[in-house]
C-alpha cells in the first residue's frame, strides 16, 4: 500500500537533519529560507539563525508547496489562525499544530501519535529540523491548509521506553 502524503509534509521531510550553525556564524540553508519568502513574509527582517525559526521552517515548506503563509510566518502563534480549523481528532500527517512554550510558541506538522505526545516534524527542535515527541496538552492549534483535501487520518505509534518529551524547542 503506497500511503500519499501532502506536499508540504514531503517538503519537510526533506529537510530532516538541517542544523543551525554554531556560534555566530549562520547556516546558509536557513538564511536561504529566510531570503526566498522575504521581509513581507515573514513580518520581520530575518537576519540570523539564532531567532527562532520553527515558523520559518514551516513557511518555507508551504511556499514550496505552493500555498500561503501565515502573515508574519517567524512567529509560531500566527499559524494558530492560519488556513482551517482541524480538530484533534480529525488529525493527519501535515496538519499543522501550535504549541505554547515558556517563552513563547512553537509550530510544526504532525506526523503521528501516542497516548500523551505529538509526534511533530519541525524546525528548531534541539536547533534542528528533527520529529520530536510533544505533549498533547501543550497544544492549543491544529489547523489544514484552506482548499486542501485532509488526506489520512490520526497515526498511532507506541510510546518507547525512554523517549522523552520535548521541553523547549527554541
Amino acid at each position: 500500500m503506497t500511503t500519499v502524503e501532502p506536499a508540504w509534509l514531503a517538503a519537510a521531510r526533506a529537510k530532516l537533519g538541517t542544523r543551525e550553525a554554531p556560534g555566530p556564524a549562520n547556516s546558509p540553508t536557513i538564511m536561504g529560507w529566510a531570503k526566498r519568502l522575504g521581509t513581507k513574509a515573514l513580518g520581520i527582517l530575518y537576519n540570523a539563525d539564532s531567532v527562532p525559526w520553527c515558523g520559518l521552517f514551516v513557511a518555507a515548506c508551504m511556499q514550496e508547496a505552493g500555498l500561503p503563509t501565515a502573515p508574519i510566518a517567524v512567529r509560531a502563534s500566527a499559524w494558530a489562525n492560519y488556513g482551517q480549523r482541524l480538530r484533534f481528532e480529525r488529525l493527519a500527517p501535515g496538519a499543522i499544530l501550535v504549541f505554547q512554550r515558556p517563552g513563547g510558541g512553537h509550530v510544526g506538522f504532525y506526523v503521528g501519535e501516542d497516548a500523551d505526545a505529538y509526534r511533530v516534524l519541525g524546525g528548531n527542535q534541539g536547533d534542528a529540523v528533527t520529529i520530536a515527541r510533544i505533549d498533547k496538552e501543550r497544544c492549543i492549534a491544529a489547523r489544514w491548509p484552506v482548499g486542501v483535501d485532509v488526506i489520512g487520518g490520526p497515526v498511532r505509534m507506541a510510546a518507547r521506553a525512554g523517549q522523552a518529551l520535548s521541553r523547549n524547542e527554541a
